[in-house]
């Protein structure tokens, strides 16, 4: 289980490199980069479905250390994904925008009248406005998007290390004060996610209203 564990962590170290060079691939080489990308996060989480059947068959003392190790790996490769989704929309979202300007820059403008001018300026001008704070609102959103799936990831992580905990402090013989105070910080934990992902998403919802 250890060569297997220390291989996926690297590879999940590789993945990290690599996404640092997203935003500085030309448009040519982006789309290799990201099925690159892509196909190594899927042998990843092949090698974690591996790592999560070596860590049930671990002797008793040592099972709970092992599936936290395999837990940890797989909160970093989900962020990992979600963070390659939020680069893929964002650069969709731009390339259509450019496929807009365009065509709009090649289109032919014909009038009836010969006093009849078109402020193409003005309009070109106004859709250079316009297409900037769609790609800011783009951005945004994309930011929150992540943001909320991190905080979703963090208590699925949490709620599991607390059964984790209280089981190891059943094996241990914990006294039920401990346990107490245990449960009593998941429960605050809890309560500070949830405040934060309704910060988040208010948040986001005045920068739509702004925006819009």
């Amino acid at each position: 289980m250890e060569a297997l564990y220390h291989q996926t962590n690297k590879k999940i170290q590789e993945v990290q490199s690599y996404m640092g060079n997203l935003e500085r691939t030309d448009r040519q080489s982006v789309h290799l980069l990201e099925n690159e990308l892509q196909a190594r996060t899927d042998q990843i989480f092949n090698h974690l479905e591996r790592l999560e059947i070596l860590a049930s068959k671990e002797p008793p003392n040592r099972r709970q250390n092992a599936k936290l190790r395999v837990d940890q790996l797989k909160y970093d490769v989900q962020h990992l994904r979600t963070a390659l989704q939020n680069f893929q929309q964002r650069r969709h979202a731009r390339e259509a925008q450019d496929r807009d300007r365009e065509e709009l820059m090649s289109r032919t403008f014909t009038t009836n009248d010969a006093d009849t001018s078109i402020p193409i300026d003005e309009t070109l001008q106004l859709n250079s406005n316009l297409q900037n704070a769609h790609r800011g609102m783009d951005d945004l959103l994309g930011s929150g998007s992540s943001m909320l799936n991190s905080i979703r990831d963090q208590r699925s992580t949490l709620k599991g290390t607390h059964k984790k905990m209280l089981d190891v402090a059943n094996m241990l013989g914990l006294s039920n004060t401990v346990m107490r105070l245990i449960e009593r910080r998941a429960t605050q934990d809890k309560l500070i996610m949830v405040g934060g992902m309704l910060l988040t998403c208010v948040f986001m919802f005045l920068v739509i209203r702004y925006l819009g």
